[in-house]
């Protein structure tokens, strides 16, 4: 006979049910998320594919434009012209030939004889101070004698730290990309010397970076992990819209954003919502809404029966948020309508979250949320500011691949010269000029002027 239970049993059954069905999917979550831990062979892996992706190549069409080849050289580029005559018969049947037409062909090489010089140095004495006085070629990047003589040129060195800190080659592979493709000797520690020369040597233009940084009324900040010396230390990142600083620190407080922006800073931080951003009592915020999204869809992925209304709602109001923005740049509302959307989107937000919430993660995201009830649509209020900190996290990008690679700093110079170096090379980036050319120039010169590229 079936064993009957009374109303009481049958609902704690059904919740033991339910309970166990939530443990199952949890430990399916850790266990992917173990395993994506470990999978350090494809770092970057986004999971399965798509079952439907889109076809791979270029598109076909007269959308594609010139970019589909690669155009000739003009006249006054061509440095080389070659004849590729005809055979004296027929390489098929050997018959005799009759020329018809001739077509150019182009081709881009390389250079890959070095070019070695010589500088003659005069030396002197001043008759009037007695003091030392030597020869200074434009060309020249030292002025170092005697067993320091021989060098590596401006256009060699600034290549070191391209490949080094841009491309993210070890400082072993610097040297043999060095070795077979140019035939120039150079060993790990030269490569080391020549990035924290470089680095020394760009410190005036790191400073006018970080004041140019500091200037600047928006600035998205952002941190990640790093390694000095094997331990564990942070990359913290400041974009604003002409300049970037990298700041290379053994914390992740707020110390290093206020070394750099000054604890006064009044302009607008658009962050992930770290709280030491919060020192930051004059200036304003604008919470990431990209990072609120995906921690509505974090919490849907385990939240069962009522515990899904909250955070839907949530992100539902977040996308029209987005979604009265772009109305309004594309003119479809005007500047009161906005006004009037936007008092009553914060009216509709504070009745969301303020309820108290049974689910203890909905609870933990309505707090959040209530601390920064101001911050969530500040974007609305000044026109152009970003609603996330994907500048952030572009820049971000750049460090982090240089992490997978070679792990981080064995100093705390060689973390300083790379926290100087990335600064200049992603702030010419974003001023469209090529850093390759940036450094070169200013390894020549005596001193370096705390200028940046205009």
């Amino acid at each position: 006979m079936e064993e009957r239970l009374c109303p009481g049993c049958l609902a704690l059954r059904r919740r033991i049910d339910q309970l166990e069905a939530e443990k199952q999917q949890l430990q399916q979550l850790l266990e992917a998320e173990r395993r994506a831990g470990k999978r350090q062979a494809a770092p970057f892996s986004k999971g399965l594919p798509k079952k439907k992706p889109q076809k791979p190549g270029r598109k076909p069409g007269a959308d594609y434009g010139a970019k589909g080849h690669r155009p000739p050289p003009p006249p006054e580029k061509i440095d080389e012209i070659h004849e590729a005559a005809l055979p004296d018969v027929c390489p098929d049947c050997g018959g005799p030939l009759q020329e018809t037409d001739v077509q150019q062909q182009y081709q881009v090489e390389i250079p890959r004889q070095p070019i070695h010089r010589q500088f003659n140095v005069h030396l002197g004495w001043c008759n009037g101070c007695r003091q030392r006085v030597q020869g200074r070629h434009p060309l020249q990047t030292s002025d170092a004698l005697g067993a320091a003589a021989s060098q590596l040129g401006p256009d060699a060195q600034a290549a070191v730290v391209e490949l080094n800190k841009n491309a993210g080659l070890s400082h072993g592979k610097v040297t043999a990309v060095f070795g077979n493709l140019f035939g120039i000797k150079l060993t790990r520690g030269g490569s080391a010397h020549v990035v924290l020369r470089a680095g020394r040597r760009c410190q005036p233009i790191y400073q006018a970076i970080c004041r140019s940084v500091r200037r600047s009324t928006r600035v998205v900040p952002d941190e990640t992990g790093w390694r000095v010396g094997g331990l564990l230390s942070w990359l913290h990142v400041f974009v604003a819209r002409r300049a970037t600083a990298y700041v290379i620190d053994p914390t992740r407080s707020h110390e290093p954003a206020e070394r750099l922006l000054g604890v006064a800073y009044r302009g607008t931080l658009t962050h992930d919502g770290w709280s030491p951003y919060d020192h930051f009592e004059n200036a304003g915020h604008q919470q990431c809404l990209q990072h609120l999204l995906r921690r509505c869809a974090d919490i849907l992925e385990t939240a069962t029966r009522g515990a899904v209304c909250f955070p839907r709602r949530v992100a539902a109001l977040l996308r029209q948020g987005l979604a009265l923005r772009d109305r309004h740049a594309a003119g479809e509302v005007s500047a009161h309508g906005l006004a009037v959307a936007r008092g009553r989107l914060q009216h509709t937000l504070e009745d969301t979250v303020y309820p108290p919430k049974t689910n203890v993660t909905n609870e933990r995201l309505a707090q959040h949320l209530w601390k920064h009830i101001d911050e969530i649509f500040t974007f609305l209020h000044i026109p152009g500011l970003d609603a996330t900190n994907w500048r952030a996290e572009l820049a971000m990008r750049f460090g982090v691949i240089l992490r997978k690679v070679w792990g981080g700093n064995r100093t705390w110079n060689g973390a300083h010269a790379q926290a100087v170096l990335m600064s200049l090379w992603r702030t010419c980036w974003q001023r469209g000029h090529l850093a390759l050319d940036f450094l070169s120039d200013s390894l020549r010169r005596r001193l370096i002027p705390a200028a940046l590229p205009p």
